[in-house]
């Protein structure tokens, strides 16, 4: 079937092309009744607007842009991503809005996306995640004039406003927890070391254990390079007693050489998890985590950037400090 267009709407209101116009973009020239009887018409026949249309008359695109800068595969099995995008999309809903997702290889690829989307009006603005210090994302965002909030430390996010939570403290509550419980050789795998937060939780746990022993080593966040981690610090001379994983499909890839190493779960070793979801529960022993609401991320900043497409000036919003959840996988350290 063809698809309905204005010239459809106006042959059958018996009206002209621009009158189908005004009244289905809200605009003055025609009476209240006319609109009504316009806009009946365009349900009735299905009728919706073309956004290739809409962007060449300087209409909005009633969208907002993410780019990944990850491996596709990646987001199959990272509940991080999937999160954040179910607060977006949950926020979007009320205004109809949709998300418009690509998953690119680099920064330079990530670049040409907001110019191509920014230039051919497919989206009104764009959520910026994942930034390092001095990311040249943010200052060509702000070159090209694009509306833009950054999930990250207001340190790395320029002129945009920031959706973030403490990391750093959040650190220091874990390694005080597990300090507590005797442990002094504590190892930390953390994330791809470019990245700004990795940077502020590297500093945290530097500075939070250095009365003790710290041990840290960087991986790309998958469970492969988790395990091969893992495997490094508990075969060597000084294996730490607890380990602090940047995600839980680390954690939990961590858990499992544990458990091939015959290691006891939390006897011999204490594992925390960054991020908590339900694969961190269902595994044995649970995993303790620093647990944090992922889904209210997204909702705030999808919220931030629609008032900001609307042309307010808004203030970053710093979230609640990840919550530390003891489960299962700690415990004091036996002598």
């Amino acid at each position: 079937m063809k698809r309905p267009t204005i010239a459809d709407i106006a042959r059958r209101a018996g009206v002209s092309k621009g009158a189908v116009s005004y009244a289905l973009n809200g605009q003055p020239g025609v009476s209240e009744a006319t609109r009504a009887r316009i806009q009946a018409i365009a349900k009735e026949i299905g009728w919706r607007p073309n956004l290739a249309a809409r962007s060449l008359s300087g209409a909005r695109a009633n969208a907002i842009g993410l780019v990944l800068c990850r491996p596709a595969r990646f987001l199959g099995v990272e509940p991080f991503f999937m999160e954040l995008i179910s607060g977006i999309e949950g926020e979007l809903a009320a205004s109809s809005g949709a998300l418009m997702l690509q998953v690119v290889a680099d920064h330079e690829q990530e670049i040409a996306v907001y110019h191509r989307w920014w230039g051919e009006g497919r989206v009104d603005g764009a959520i910026l995640v994942d930034l390092h210090a001095d990311d040249p994302r943010v200052p060509e965002v702000e070159r090209l004039g694009m509306p833009a909030v950054a999930v990250a430390h207001p340190s790395a996010a320029g002129s945009l406003p920031a959706v973030w939570s403490d990391d750093a403290a959040a650190m220091r509550e874990t390694v005080e927890y597990l300090a507590a419980l005797g442990h002094r050789r504590i190892a930390r795998v953390a994330g791809l070391p470019a990245l700004a937060h990795t940077a502020i939780r590297d500093r945290a746990f530097q500075e939070a254990m250095a009365d003790l022993e710290p041990q840290l080593a960087h991986t790309d966040y998958t469970g492969e390079e988790g395990a091969r981690a893992t495997r490094r610090l508990l075969s060597s001379r000084a294996r730490p007693t607890a380990i602090v994983y940047d995600n839980d499909i680390m954690a939990v890839a961590g858990l499992s050489v544990a458990q091939e190493m015959r290691l006891r779960v939390p006897a011999d070793l204490s594992i925390v998890a960054w991020d908590d979801s339900p694969l961190a529960q269902v595994v044995r022993p649970p995993l303790t985590a620093l647990t944090r609401d992922i889904p209210a991320y997204g909702e705030h900043a999808a919220r931030l950037l629609l008032r900001r497409i609307e042309g307010e000036e808004v203030e970053g919003f710093e979230d609640a400090v990840a919550r530390l959840v003891p489960r299962g996988s700690t415990a004091a350290l036996e002598s």
